[in-house]
């Protein structure tokens, strides 16, 4: 599974352009944004409902003898190191799995509606890396042929508390994670929110060509909170979207790798599969329900959860907006 054109190229999603490039809607797609739009209108003149639904989600929790039951892999007692927050785990049955020897990190792969779709994105949703588990982001992402990685945090908070490793700066020139060497080939400022580098990662000892990687950070989306307004969270998943889902699956991560990082999976998530036609998309606790039986907690807010009907609503306008101009 290539991640990289022919003559090892930048792929285009990875290129330095200032601009995600515009989505084109056929009239098909006008016609299931203007249905799904006048859903999400709905329910977001009915806060109350929104808060409802959320009630439910969290109602229907797995229960703590279920989690240990489920996730006994990352209770092992030598992976727990391994595990940021003690209550944040991978479950056994969808964790991603390190080659050689079935190693451990704290990662899951997330999927919702028609994953065999080619414009519907697959997930790795994972925590922020630990000191002790950067080379084994970087194995993961290698293993898995990741050509994006969308961190939704800062490395250290406004309190001071470390909330990420620095597994990506190398501007200075190339870093080293055990067998895995890591530089930079461009970094910008997108907007004043957004910061965009091109990657490049691969191992010491190959001679395969290394692997482009677009990284998109997203600092000022608060912990536990939502952002002031959509707009950042809609550029990432328009840069996103070009990317085809067959290339491999797109890293997501916050600190825990459930809040931000559940709420911008199931706005990508959500939108993409308006756009092929899956209106069973509408139903967003549908959406989080299947997220949650693939990563705890998935969605962490009331405020996350409205936020996702929000930015949806605001790009589904944009889209018909600009369809139509």
């Amino acid at each position: 599974m290539a991640c990289l054109s022919p003559g090892n190229q930048i792929p285009s999603w990875a290129s330095a352009d200032s601009s995600p490039p515009p989505i084109s809607l056929t009239p098909d797609q006008v016609g299931y944004c203007a249905e799904a739009l006048e859903c999400f209108r709905q329910k977001l003149r009915k806060p109350d409902q929104i808060y409802q639904e959320f009630s439910y989600l969290e109602a229907t929790r797995l229960r703590s003898d279920d989690v240990v039951r489920s996730c006994s892999i990352s209770l092992n007692r030598v992976n727990q190191s391994k595990n940021r927050y003690s209550d944040v785990i991978p479950f056994n049955n969808n964790r991603v799995v390190l080659d050689p020897c079935k190693g451990y990190i704290n990662a899951s792969f997330i999927t919702a509606g028609t994953p065999s779709s080619e414009n519907v994105s697959c997930f790795i949703a994972t925590q922020g890396p630990l000191p002790n588990t950067l080379e084994d982001f970087w194995e993961m992402v290698i293993q898995n042929r990741c050509p994006a990685i969308v961190m939704i945090t800062r490395l250290v908070d406004q309190r001071q508390k470390v909330k990420c490793g620095d597994y990506f700066q190398s501007e200075d020139g190339t870093r080293e994670f055990g067998n895995i060497t890591l530089s930079t080939k461009w970094a910008q400022t997108a907007n004043s929110f957004l910061v965009l580098r091109n990657l490049e990662v691969k191992y010491k000892e190959s001679e395969e060509p290394p692997l482009s990687v677009l990284h998109i950070q997203y600092p000022e989306w608060p912990d536990h909170g939502v952002p002031r307004d959509t707009s950042a969270v809609r550029e990432i998943f328009k840069r996103l979207h070009v990317i085809p889902a067959s290339v491999g699956p797109i890293v997501v991560h916050c600190s825990a790798g459930i809040g931000r990082t559940g709420t911008y999976c199931a706005i990508h998530n959500t939108l993409q599969r308006i756009l092929v036609g899956d209106m069973s998309a509408l139903n967003l606790v549908n959406t989080i329900s299947a997220f949650r039986s693939q990563r705890i907690g998935m969605v962490q807010t009331p405020e996350q959860y409205s936020f996702c009907y929000q930015a949806i609503a605001h790009e589904l306008e944009d889209l018909i907006s600009k369809a139509k101009s």
